[in-house]
């Protein structure tokens, strides 16, 4: 069946991701011997054809195309290895035919996105699309193909399909018929398609007359027509027949463009599934890898005995083991089941009913994992090294092969535990180090955005030496890193420029201090210098106490680790002084707070107080607590600050026993408001509980305080200190029972129930009514 004028070239109208398709193909190009095979795809990526049939690439693998300026667009053409479009490059090399794509040039495709995806005009973020064909993503037309399936007695479309195209048999007939049927869809849906969906309308014409500008340009560069053929998707098979609508130069010329870029990646099995939202795709990627397998080696027949027995060694390696002779029946029972809808060869839907009912002995749950893997199974493609790679692609590969990370490329989620102290048992420095590098690297990946690793809490508590990652592979991260190609060349530059964008718009010293940290974890010394004097400049005209004690304990921890990450942080010393010494002398202005910001400046008194112990040779610890003890004595302050500040001076040993004995007895004097007196005790109580546990005589006082209080004021003592006990681990809610129990001659049971209550909603309304209270009019 050839073009309707005379001289006309060969079409082969094929469906994406088919294997059938692509065998029937295969001996149709066999049979007809072109000199030129042209293929539906972007023709400014025709040089990418040898890199895809590079002995060393494996599928899955997509072209890439994007935009080389923010925001960064991206298109994908994923190809497997059961691609008829593959398999007809594989073909044309081993022939030395030539193969072309013909389909509009990526950089056209990517400006009509614009008009296709109007939310693309509008946002900032990267967007990526995956070129699919129109009646794989069309609503109208998914609903024509439902209908065929009923009429077929089928499930649905993709059964439909499968039974009578994929495992259609006849010379000839696939071709014929898929020709046949897409010429009768697309009359059917073309004038729907057509008012409901014009723009879509317009781009597919478009794309055709394309395609036929690119066909009569083989045929004037002196190839015989009817030694052409055309592989393209079934719905444009028939509009390309007649060569007479072909783009013009002008035309062409005419069509929007951007700027663009293209390079090859590896695919997942899963990204090629319309599981994962592919418009073009199919259900079982694996299935059909291994129909494509069994075509191949020319033994169709055995695809059902094949299928069955990877779901039952994905079985065997859960720890479920069925017989062969379980797996025999199963094949029996599918080829029964294709024979009830008169097809000669079992479909999927056959051999996951056959699985379930004989190796999941009826229950879907035990075989669900299984049939997932050996459905859309877990390959990711690769490509030959240094294969139309980006620069930054290249660098990273390097990176991963360096590091000993190649392994872990690999759509299943593994773990991976660094410890980045020196390894004294290996003799290189590059081994030694190690584990350090890496961490460096997934650092320096997290800070372009590209997911690859994610960062997972460590199980030492407190080793600054280790750390836990999760590595990942996707196309997504893939399509990551090429995105930060338009931010350098390298991963180490890319995070330079990254670090220096942000350093600019840096507005908080609490965000300057963060990037001094991430800049240290990336081992970017001149980037910590960089964010160094940022961080000076902001930190000159800040009053916060909150953000001071959080960016000076972001330098603490980065002073303290720096001798494991082999960085100088002396230079960061100076900084750290200086921010200390702003946070301890605004402390008692700042602590004129309301309710809910006290919580903040808890944090950061307990940063500040940690940093005053950690760095006492450099930080001014005197200054410290002589701050504390001004806010400890002062009635004027959040009382619940000036409780934590004498909580502070008690652990520390900087007050005697009876200079806190003679703070309690004025604090919890008769007469001091519940705001004051039980706010003040929440805030001793918040540390050095141990120590308050065994002086009986604050809890007399506090016993004596709450009894003198009226009733209003007992209420409201008892937000502040059901509040405070709520925070007090079990073990230590017990032992307040006991003492309270025999102070108030009662069981420590019923004591214990007044701490452990939850706070009512009128107790809850009181302590919102904190934020508005002012403390200063004391």
């Amino acid at each position: 069946m050839n073009s309707i004028a005379d001289g006309s070239v060969f079409i082969f109208g094929v469906r994406h991701l088919s294997p059938g398709g692509a065998k029937h193909l295969l001996d149709y190009l066999d049979e007809i011997q072109p000199t030129a095979v042209l293929i539906e795809g972007p023709a400014d990526a025709t040089d990418e054809i040898r890199h895809l049939t590079h002995p060393s690439t494996k599928p899955p693998a997509a072209i890439l195309a994007f935009t080389d300026a923010v925001p960064v667009r991206t298109v994908l053409w994923p190809f497997a290895v059961y691609s008829p479009e593959l398999q007809a490059m594989r073909w044309a090399q081993r022939q030395g035919a030539e193969a072309i794509f013909i389909d509009l040039p990526s950089s056209v495709s990517l400006a009509l996105q614009d008009v296709l995806h109007p939310r693309w005009k509008e946002s900032e973020e990267p967007s990526a699309v995956s070129a699919a064909e129109p009646e794989a993503a069309a609503e109208p037309e998914r609903s024509v193909y439902s209908r065929i399936a009923e009429m077929a007695g089928e499930a649905d479309y993709e059964m439909y399909w499968e039974r009578n195209y994929e495992h259609n048999a006849s010379p000839g007939a696939y071709r014929d018929s898929i020709l046949a049927f897409s010429a009768e869809m697309r009359s059917l849906g073309e004038q729907k398609e057509q008012l409901e969906r014009p723009a879509e309308h317009a781009y597919n014409y478009l794309r055709e007359s394309h395609m036929r500008r690119k066909i009569k340009q083989t045929i004037a560069a002196g190839h015989d027509p009817q030694r052409i053929v055309v592989v393209c998707g079934a719905y444009h098979a028939a509009a390309l027949a007649d060569l007479t609508e072909s783009m013009s130069d002008q035309e062409l010329a005419a069509l929007p463009s951007r700027s663009t870029k293209l390079t090859l990646m590896p695919y997942s099995y899963y990204k090629l599934s319309s599981m994962s939202g592919y418009g073009a795709g199919n259900a079982a990627p694996h299935y059909f890898q291994l129909m494509w397998e069994t075509m191949e080696a020319g033994v169709p027949e055995k695809l059902p005995a094949l299928y069955l027995s990877t779901v039952a060694r994905q079985l065997r390696s859960s720890g479920t083991h069925r017989s062969t002779a379980e797996v025999i029946e199963a094949v029996r029972m599918a080829e029964s089941l294709a024979a009830l809808h008169g097809g000669s060869a079992p479909v999927l839907r056959d051999l996951r009913d056959a699985a379930q009912t004989l190796l999941g002995h009826g229950d879907l749950s035990t075989v669900a994992e299984a049939l997932a893997r050996a459905d859309v199974g877990t390959e990711i493609g690769s490509l030959a090294e240094g294969v139309s790679q980006t620069p930054i692609q290249d660098d990273l590969n390097r990176h991963l092969k360096r590091l000993k990370l190649e392994k872990y490329k690999t759509a299943v989620a593994t773990a991976l535990s660094l410890d980045l102290r020196e390894n004294r048992r290996v003799s290189s420095a590059e081994a030694a180090y190690l584990d350090l590098n890496r961490s460096i690297l997934f650092h320096r990946l997290q800070l372009l955005g590209i997911s690859l690793a994610k960062k997972q809490a460590s199980t030492q508590e407190g080793a600054t030496w280790a750390e836990n990652w999760l590595l990942q592979w996707s196309p997504e991260v893939e399509i990551e890193v090429v995105e930060s190609t338009l931010l350098g060349e390298t991963v180490e530059v890319a995070c330079a420029y990254v670090l220096r964008e942000k350093f600019q718009h840096c507005s908080s010293i609490r965000e300057a201090s963060a990037l001094i940290a991430a800049a240290c974890r990336c081992s970017m010394t001149r980037q910590m210098d960089e964010g160094r004097s940022v961080l000076q400049r902001l930190a000159a005209d800040s009053r916060d106490v909150a953000e001071i004690a959080a960016a000076a304990h972001e330098l603490s921890v980065i002073i303290g680790y720096g001798d494991i990450r082999k960085v100088d942080v002396q230079p960061l010393v100076p900084l750290l002084e200086q921010l200390f010494y702003r946070g301890s002398l605004y402390l008692q202005d700042a602590a004129g707070c309301s309710d809910e910001a006290s919580e903040r400046m808890i944090a950061a008194m307990n940063q500040l107080n940690r940093i005053a112990q950690d760095h006492s040779e450099t930080v001014d610890e005197q200054l410290w607590l002589s701050e504390l003890q001004q806010l400890s004595a002062r009635d004027d302050r959040h009382p619940r600050l000036s409780g934590f500040a004498c909580a502070i001076l008690m652990e520390r040993g900087a007050i005697t026993a009876e200079q806190c004995a003679a703070e309690v007895s004025r604090r919890l004097s008769p007469g001091i408001p519940a705001d004051l007196g039980a706010g003040w005790f929440e805030g001793l109580s918040m540390r050095n509980r141990y120590g308050l546990l065994s002086r009986m005589s604050l809890w007399e006082q506090l016993n004596d305080y709450i009894n003198a209080l009226e009733d209003e004021e007992f209420k409201r003592a008892l937000v502040f200190l059901r509040r405070a006990f709520s925070t007090f681990s079990p073990k230590e809610k017990t032992m307040i029972a006991e003492l309270l129990g025999e102070i108030w001659g009662v069981h420590a049971q019923q004591a214990a129930e007044v701490l452990t209550g939850e706070l009512k909603e009128e107790e809850t309304t009181m302590l919102d009514e904190l934020n508005d209270f002012d403390f200063e009019d004391f």
